[in-house]
């Protein structure tokens, strides 16, 4: 089978073994397409993954064999996440599901840029669905991500009628601004590139250069950064209101760090939000297929052999978000 492996600070498809079962609870899924994830591009660029892993995890596939206790079935469309939290260490139970040890072990095998990857018996438990008919391969991929999106919004612990501002409108932030927008609250946004911004107002996200924030004089209840500039952190305490919450959602070449200063006064709440639990993944779900959640045009799509280009136009802001066509 072919796979997208980092190859000496490079992205190249080379084929490997087929992978099976071997006896194994779960599934063999044939990968109809993964989307291009802004933390495989960190992984990459900051060589955080050895030689030979294979990145991807925003997977649709065809389940192809199972020996599985679980629903699903031979010629099954699904859709699966790829971490999954024991429920039982301290971690869990304080709610930092993403903190767990067995969360961070748990993954499809090899990756999701791959034309098929082993789904354990556990994922097909716990985070794996069957992709309604009516929805697109491009559309359900963004169910992981989303499931990032909702479990950063719970953090923030927002009241009905409360306000917030995304800074940093990649596809991340509009994403984010849908899950916000379904839930029911009012959402601003900026960013510094025009047709960003001009998306973002498409989608009813009313948004606005970030340089002209001083002339919007926001009072908001929750800034959400999806974007890793060091200009993020000002245009989030410009806009703060006093109490109110900072969500970092973002990975930032250095850390900046924050004004002691400004959070003390404040009394700011700075929190973190990274990978969703299977409950958030639920409602991301609920929220793609009812279409609640709106994502369509964001995607690009690239065959596999293209995946190079794909980490490059995304990189350099060509595109949005890009999905790789397996198979």
């Amino acid at each position: 089978m072919r796979v997208a492996q980092i190859k000496q600070n490079k992205i190249v498809v080379n084929k490997v073994d087929d992978i099976r079962l071997s006896g194994r609870k779960g599934a063999i899924v044939k990968v109809l397409g993964c989307g291009l994830c802004g933390s495989d591009i960190v992984k990459f660029r900051q060589g955080i993954s050895p030689e030979g892993t294979v990145l991807g995890h925003e997977v649709v596939g065809i389940v192809q064999d199972i020996d599985s206790n679980t629903k699903f079935r031979k010629g099954d469309r699904i859709v699966t996440s790829h971490h999954i939290p024991c429920g039982e260490c301290s971690f869990c139970k304080h709610g930092n599901i993403s903190m767990c040890t067995h969360f961070k072990k748990t993954n499809i095998i090899p990756g999701g840029f791959s034309e098929f990857v082993y789904v354990s018996e556990e994922h097909l438990a716990n985070v794996a669905y069957k992709v309604p008919e009516n929805m697109s391969d491009e559309e359900i991929s963004f169910y992981e991500p989303l499931g990032c999106c909702i479990r950063a919004i719970k953090r923030c612990k927002l009241k009905s009628g409360d306000t917030a501002l995304i800074v940093g409108l990649g596809s991340i932030g509009l994403l984010m601004g849908e899950g916000l927008k379904a839930l029911g609250y009012k959402v601003f946004g900026c960013d510094l590139l025009d047709d960003r911004i001009a998306l973002a107002n498409k989608m009813g996200i009313e948004s606005f250069n970030s340089l002209n924030t001083n002339e919007y004089k926001l009072n908001i209840d929750a800034v959400f950064m999806t974007s890793g500039a060091d200009k993020a952190i000002d245009t989030a305490l410009k806009t703060v209101r006093p109490g109110g919450t900072i969500l970092v959602f973002s990975s930032t070449p250095q850390n900046f760090g924050y004004p002691n200063n400004e959070i003390y006064y404040k009394e700011l709440t700075v929190l973190g939000s990274y990978s969703p639990s299977p409950d958030d993944l639920k409602d991301s779900f609920e929220l793609l297929t009812t279409r609640k959640v709106n994502v369509k045009g964001l995607t690009t799509v690239y065959p596999l052999d293209e995946i190079r280009q794909a980490f490059d136009d995304t990189i350099t802001n060509k595109i949005f978000k890009a999905y790789i066509k397996i198979n």
